[in-house]
């Protein structure tokens, strides 16, 4: 504040110009000429100012400040989960609102209802590994819970690697091989036989730990009949069915957000397949492209099947694509770009290319909406 109040000396009481003080001292005239603000607000004027701008037409509007913070108070009361990623996919299709993540992620920093984890480490640093297809693998584990009057039962649940969703999930009031083996039929019947499994080690999906006494349990020679290829993670390791064991993280949580807790079994058997529901058709998932449902993915998707492979010759490939704003998508086959219309009242929609070869299908990657079937022509491909 010394040179400030130099400079201002030097104008006010010798006269000098302001082209000559920010000369003689090493300033700009600019800062010189805030002498007028000086006679105006007196000795406040030398204090820093802010550099915010006075207007801010590009700003997040107030309603849409106030939506969000209403969105995760609503989430997170419902024990569902309330970061950014899923604000917005709500904002998109509840309240016709764009809105980016990074904006969201500061709108909820600002108003305090997030805390910054910097040590916390990054997604990027984790190996991920998942099934390509629907049913190429299930994975199964069952969880504790205690029900209101202190009874102790169990929690089954088979979930699809590939797109999470929960294939069958069943409370129990204790998981024996039995009840392994008859839940997973009922799975199959409601959703097909899977090509593998994957479960831990409990002796309910396996005896390769017991000294190889009683031979193969129900599960493991129902799985050898049926040809399905059952896959055990290491002893001690539970990250290996690290998506089931989050499934049960987030049901868990969300039935202890429930106002009324269950008193029996068949109580929480209903808030189950309440949970189930939502979870498969109308909740976001984080981990799946373009934040879709794990019942879209599912249903969009070509299923795997137990005990068969592909033909060689046969080119099978998934391709995430987004359509253009003049309706079309593009597709590269035999080194040849070809140009698919789909229409421009789906311009920007995600979708889902599944191609076999030269026969392709388009379908909505949120919905599941078959929009266009065809097959390639080599030579050449009409838009329409």
């Amino acid at each position: 504040m010394t040179k400030a109040r130099l400079v201002i000396t030097a104008v006010v009481l010798e006269g000098r110009t302001p082209a000559e003080v920010a000369k003689t001292y090493g300033v700009s005239r600019s800062w010189v000429y805030e002498l007028a603000r000086h006679r105006e607000e007196g000795e406040s004027a030398l204090e820093p100012r802010s550099r915010r701008p006075r207007t801010s037409p590009r700003a997040t509007p107030a309603e849409v400040v106030a939506l969000i913070v209403e969105l995760r108070a609503r989430l997170s009361q419902q024990g569902l989960d309330a970061g950014p990623e899923t604000i917005v996919w709500h904002l998109e299709h509840h309240h016709d609102v764009q809105v980016s993540r990074a904006t969201v992620a500061r709108i909820l920093h600002r108003q305090g209802l997030v805390t910054p984890e910097p040590k916390k480490k990054p997604k990027s640093a984790l190996h991920r590994f998942e099934a390509s297809l629907p049913n190429e693998t299930w994975q199964s584990d069952f969880t504790h819970y205690r029900l209101t009057g202190g009874t102790d039962v169990e929690i089954l649940t088979w979930l699809d690697d590939c797109t999470r969703k929960a294939i069958r999930v069943a409370a129990h009031p204790r998981v024996t091989g039995l009840i392994v083996v008859e839940q997973f039929r009922r799975a199959v019947a409601e959703a097909g036989i899977p090509a593998s499994t994957l479960t831990d080690n409990g002796m309910v999906y396996t005896t390769r730990f017991s000294g190889g006494r009683g031979g193969r349990n129900g599960f493991e020679s129902g799985l050898r009949r049926l040809h399905v290829i059952q896959k055990n993670g290491r002893a001690n390791h539970p990250t290996t069915q690290g998506k089931v064991e989050r499934f049960q993280q987030t049901l868990k949580k969300w039935l202890r957000a429930q106002p009324v807790q269950p008193v029996a079994i068949a109580d929480l058997q209903r808030l189950l397949d309440h949970f189930v529901e939502h979870y498969n058709h109308h909740r976001p998932h984080r981990s799946l492209p373009h934040r879709s449902t794990p019942a879209a993915r599912y249903d969009t998707l070509p299923k795997a099947l137990p005990g068969t492979t592909r033909d060689a010759q046969t080119h099978t490939r998934i391709r995430h694509d987004r359509i253009d704003t003049s309706g079309v998508v593009t597709l590269r086959i035999a080194g040849r770009l070809h140009h698919i219309g789909i229409g421009r009242t789906h311009a920007r929609t995600h979708v889902i290319l599944l191609v076999a070869d030269l026969q392709v299908r388009i379908v909505n990657a949120t919905t599941g909406e078959l929009l266009r079937e065809l097959t390639i022509d080599p030579d050449y491909q009409p838009q329409k």
